[in-house]
C-alpha cells in the first residue's frame, strides 16, 4: 500500500524535524519577553491561530489511517504554542491580555463546536472533508501570518525582523509536508503547504533583495561622509613641499590632517613667497 512507501516515512520524519525547528523559532522572542517582563507590542493572534490549527490537525489525524507522524508534530505544536500563549498572557498589558483570552475563547469554542458537529452529525468521508477543509483554512492563516512582516520589510527596506533561517526552515518544512501529502494523495495536507512554499520563497527573495539594498546603502553612505574639519574648515594633508626644508622637522603620528590656512605649529610652518 502507498502508506508503507519509504519516502512517505522519510518525508514525514524530516517534516517533523523541520516543523519542530519552526515551532522553536519564536523562542528567543519569548525569552526576551520573560527577561524584560514585557511583550513589547508583540501580538498573540499568530500563536492562537497556530494552536487551533494544531488541535484540528490532531483530530484530522485520528480520522485517517497511519497518520502517526502528522499527529506527533501537531501534538508538539500544541504544547509549544500553549507555552508561548501562557508567557504572553503573564507579561502582556491588561488590554492585550484580555484580547488574547477572548481570542482563545472564540477560536477554541469554534473548534470544539466544529468537532462535536462533525462527530455526531457527519460520518465517513463527509466528516473528513469538513475537518480537512478546516485544517486547510487554519494552516493557510498560519502561513499568512508573516505577510505583515513582509509588508514591513517592503515599507522599511529592512530585514531586521525577518531572519533568513526562519524563512528557510519554513519553506523546507512546507516542501517536505507537500511531498508527504502528495505521496499519500491527501489533498488537505498538500494544499496549505503549497501556500507555505510560495510564501516562504517570497520571504527568502525579499531577504536577498533588501539585504543587498541595505549593504549598498551602507557603502554609499560611507563614501558620502564629509571630509573631517577643524573649526568648521576642510582639512587637507600636509605635503612635504609645503614645509620649508630649513625648518625643524615636525613629526606627525597617525593620519593627521591640517588645514593649510590654519597655523597650528607657529611660524615654523609658514610659507612665504619672499623666501629665497
Amino acid at each position: 500500500m502507498a502508506y508503507h512507501h519509504p519516502w512517505i516515512f522519510i518525508s514525514g520524519i524530516l517534516g517533523n524535524i523541520l516543523s519542530f525547528m519552526v515551532y522553536l523559532a519564536p523562542l528567543p522572542t519569548f525569552v526576551r519577553v520573560y527577561k524584560k517582563k514585557s511583550t513589547e507590542g508583540f501580538e498573540s493572534l499568530p500563536y492562537v491561530v497556530a494552536l487551533v490549527s494544531a488541535v484540528l490537525w490532531i483530530y484530522y489525524a485520528t480520522l485517517k489511517p497511519n497518520a502517526f507522524l502528522l499527529m506527533t508534530i501537531n501534538s508538539i505544536g500544541c504544547v509549544v504554542e500553549t507555552i508561548y500563549i501562557i508567557v504572553f498572557i503573564v507579561y502582556a498589558p491588561k488590554k492585550a491580555r484580555i484580547l488574547t483570552l477572548r481570542l482563545l475563547l472564540v477560536f477554541n469554542m469554534g473548534a470544539l463546536v466544529l468537532v462535536l458537529i462533525t462527530h455526531f452529525f457527519l460520518k465517513g468521508r463527509s466528516r473528513i472533508h469538513v475537518i480537512g477543509w478546516s485544517c486547510v483554512v487554519t494552516s493557510a492563516a498560519v502561513f499568512a501570518a508573516p505577510l505583515s512582516i513582509m509588508r514591513s520589510v517592503i515599507h522599511t527596506k529592512s530585514v531586521e525582523f525577518m531572519p533568513f533561517t526562519l524563512s528557510f526552515f519554513l519553506t523546507c518544512s512546507a516542501i517536505l509536508w507537500l511531498v508527504y501529502g502528495l505521496l499519500l494523495k491527501d489533498f488537505y495536507i498538500s494544499l496549505p503547504n503549497i501556500v507555505g512554499v510560495v510564501l516562504g520563497t517570497i520571504q527568502m527573495l525579499l531577504y536577498v533583495v533588501y539585504k543587498k539594498f541595505n549593504n549598498n546603502f551602507a557603502k554609499d553612505h560611507e563614501r558620502k561622509q564629509p571630509s573631517p574639519t577643524v573649526n568648521g574648515k576642510n582639512m587637507n594633508h600636509i605635503k612635504a613641499s609645503n614645509i620649508d626644508s630649513s625648518s625643524p622637522q615636525v613629526s606627525l603620528s597617525g593620519n593627521i590632517e591640517v588645514g593649510r590656512d590654519e597655523n597650528l605649529y607657529g611660524p615654523q610652518l609658514e610659507h612665504s613667497d619672499d623666501e629665497a
